[in-house]
């Protein structure tokens, strides 16, 4: 596992990052989450000793740089546009691979596995962002590393990108890799990872599986439709049962549907619609990062 341990750095005397600590495991997808100007790239600098400050990650019980070759252990993606624009995107991975010791047959494995096999010969000085960051993956994947640290890799990305990305990562983290991923897109996400970091202003907001970040901070519902709504409600008042009128049927808080099932049962009423509401990442996320955006819109009124 990659351990995070009271990682500090500062600007002046700003705390970008303010004591974090957090752990990275083998075999999941860890997404880490936070408002822009949270700190998350500054994080990420850090665990790789890219960065100045306190504090100290432990791949596999040792720092990174006590590793030979760290780039086994590690595959890096901070920067789509990192590589010289006019060396062809093979010459590229070719001096990546010879400097970390790497076969060159590899080369041409990463730019199949990425999708980017027809424009080997071309300079990505003219590459979209997207086709940058297929580059940059396969620059990560070239010593196929035990763990990924990837920064905001599916921006530019179209949907179909998107979505062989997610599939690719899962993958990869299913064969007992680690996989660290930071993104602003939260339904992506949601499908993606397994485990969630959650960053606010420098400070630690959340470090838990998935689905115990979403339970742990938005509740579940349950909506109902009947034939015969105000006997329904009138039932439930009896009953101190609290529920809120939504499309043409109820909704009631933190409620299962066995238990409403048996409401509308007992009130003798037929249910027309039955259904189990879900709380999503981005109304969890937003829950729990509220008052630490760096940056704050204002709504136009109407």
């Amino acid at each position: 596992m990659i351990k995070a341990e009271h990682l500090s750095k500062k600007f002046g005397d700003k705390a970008a990052v303010n004591d974090i600590s957090f752990t990275i495991h083998t075999g999941k997808v860890t997404g880490f989450l936070g408002p822009n100007g949270a700190g998350k790239s500054t994080t990420m600098r850090l665990m790789l000793g890219l960065a100045s400050g306190e504090g100290v990650t432990l791949f596999d019980s040792k720092k990174l740089r006590d590793y030979a070759k760290p780039s086994d252990l590690v595959g890096v993606l901070l920067e789509a546009k990192a590589f010289h624009p006019s060396r062809s995107a093979r010459n590229h991975l070719k001096i990546l691979a010879t400097q970390g010791g790497v076969p060159l047959s590899r080369v041409d494995e990463v730019l199949d596995i990425v999708g980017l096999k027809e424009e080997a010969k071309k300079g990505p000085g003219k590459f979209s962002l997207g086709m940058s960051q297929r580059l940059g993956l396969a620059a990560a994947l070239l010593a196929e590393p035990k763990y990924l640290l990837l920064d905001e890799p599916a921006n530019g990305l179209d949907p179909e990108g998107i979505v062989w990305l997610r599939n690719f990562l899962k993958s990869y983290a299913e064969n007992d890799h680690g996989v660290f991923v930071s993104s602003h897109l939260l339904s992506e996400m949601s499908q993606l990872a397994d485990n969630v970091v959650v960053i606010g202003r420098g400070k630690l907001l959340a470090d838990t599986s998935m689905k115990g970040f979403i339970a742990g901070n938005v509740g579940t519902s349950v909506f109902i439709r009947v034939d015969g709504l105000e006997k329904f409600m009138a039932f439930l008042d009896k009953q101190k049962v609290s529920y809120i009128k939504k499309s043409g049927g109820l909704e009631l808080d933190k409620a299962k549907t066995d238990f409403v099932g048996k409401l509308a049962y007992q009130a003798k009423v037929p249910v027309l619609e039955l259904s189990m509401k879900t709380a999503s990442l981005e109304q969890a996320f937003l829950e729990v990062t509220a008052g630490t955006e760096e940056y704050q819109g204002r709504e136009i009124k109407k």
